[in-house]
C-alpha cells in the first residue's frame, strides 16, 4: 500500500528555484512521484510513495523556511496513482489572477469538518464550491453553488456578476484540499465581504472525518492523480478519465455514442481534429504495448 499525500503552506520563500534540486533528488532517491510547485508564496502539490519516503520528503518540505506548520493530507493507494515526478516553479502555487488575494494577509475564518454541517445550514449563509465544472459535476454539497467555472481563474468574474443576488448573506467556501478557498476567501475579504468562511482542509479532510451516515457530500470528490475520485473514508471512487480532456467519465458518459476510450468524451469529441484523435489512438496502443510488455 501506497501513501498520497495533498499539502500546501503559503509563506514567503525567496529563492524557489534554489529549493528545486533537492526536492527532485530527494523524491527520487525515495520512489516518490507527483507534482509539487514551489513559488515566491509557497508550497503546493501531491505526490505518492511508501511510507518511509513520504515521510522523508514531507520532513524536507517542513524544514523549508516558513513551512513547520505544512498542512498534509494522506490516504491510501494500492497502485502508483502518478506517472512521474515534476517539481515546478511558478509564480502562485494556484492562480487566481488578482494581485489582491494574498492569503498571507487575510483569509476567512477556517471552519472544522466537525462544525461545517451546522454552518451551511444556517439560512443567513451561501455555500459556493469553488473547484471546476467538472469537478463539480461528479460531487458536491447538498444545496451549495455551482459557479460553473471552467478554471479558478473565472472566479472573479463569477463573484462580480453574481454577488449581488447574494445578498448580505455570510459566504461558506470549500474546494478539494483547501488551498483555492485560501486565495477565494482573502480575495472576498480584499473585495469587502465581512462574514467568510473555509472548509478547513477540504472535502478531502471532510470525507475522512465525518462519518458518511452524518455527512451531507453527496457523490465523488475529484482527484488529480490517477484515482480519479475518492468517497468517504477516501477510498478510491473507481471512476475513470478521458483519455483526451482527463475530465471524469460517468458510467452514461461511456455509454454515449461519443466516447472513444482514450481518445475523446462527449464533452470534448468536437474539440480536437481527426488528426488529434488518430495521435490519441497511437498513443493508447504504445500504452498497452508497454503495459503488456511490463507483464511479460
Amino acid at each position: 500500500m501506497l501513501t498520497v499525500a495533498a499539502l500546501y503552506h503559503f509563506t514567503r520563500l525567496p529563492d524557489p528555484a534554489a529549493l528545486r534540486a533537492p526536492i527532485l533528488d530527494l523524491c527520487r532517491d525515495q520512489g516518490v512521484r507527483g507534482t509539487l510547485i514551489l513559488a515566491p508564496e509557497g508550497v503546493n502539490g501531491t505526490i505518492a510513495g511508501p511510507r518511509a519516503g513520504i515521510d522523508r520528503v514531507v520532513a524536507h518540505l517542513r524544514g523549508l523556511p516558513g513551512c513547520a506548520g505544512i498542512e498534509v493530507k494522506e490516504s491510501p493507494a494500492a497502485t502508483m496513482p502518478f506517472r512521474r515526478l515534476r517539481v515546478k516553479l511558478r509564480a502562485e502555487i494556484v492562480t487566481l489572477g488578482q494581485p489582491g488575494a494574498d492569503p498571507l494577509a487575510a483569509v476567512g475564518r477556517h471552519v472544522p469538518p466537525a462544525e461545517w454541517n451546522d454552518l451551511i445550514r444556517q439560512p443567513d449563509v451561501a455555500v459556493i464550491d469553488t473547484r471546476n465544472a467538472y469537478e463539480v459535476a461528479i460531487g458536491t454539497f447538498a444545496g451549495a453553488i455551482d459557479p460553473g467555472t471552467a478554471t479558478f481563474r473565472d472566479f472573479p468574474a463569477w463573484w462580480q456578476a453574481n454577488r449581488d443576488r447574494l445578498g448580505n448573506r455570510g459566504i461558506a467556501m470549500f474546494c478539494t484540499g483547501g488551498i483555492r478557498c485560501e486565495r477565494a476567501t482573502a480575495w472576498l475579504i480584499s473585495q469587502g465581504v465581512d462574514r467568510v468562511f473555509h472548509l478547513q482542509g477540504g472535502i478531502l479532510n471532510y470525507l475522512d472525518q465525518v462519518p458518511a451516515a452524518d455527512s451531507l457530500w453527496q457523490g465523488q470528490c475529484f482527484v488529480f492523480d490517477e484515482r480519479v475520485s475518492v468517497g468517504h473514508g477516501l477510498v478510491p471512487g473507481g471512476l475513470a478519465t478521458c483519455g483526451a480532456c482527463r475530465r471524469p467519465l460517468t458510467d452514461a458518459d461511456r455509454a454515449h455514442p461519443a466516447f472513444e476510450d482514450g481518445v475523446c468524451c462527449p464533452a470534448c469529441v468536437d474539440d480536437h481534429s481527426p488528426a488529434d484523435r488518430e495521435r490519441f489512438r497511437e498513443r493508447k496502443r504504445q500504452m498497452q504495448l508497454a503495459a503488456r510488455r511490463a507483464e511479460g
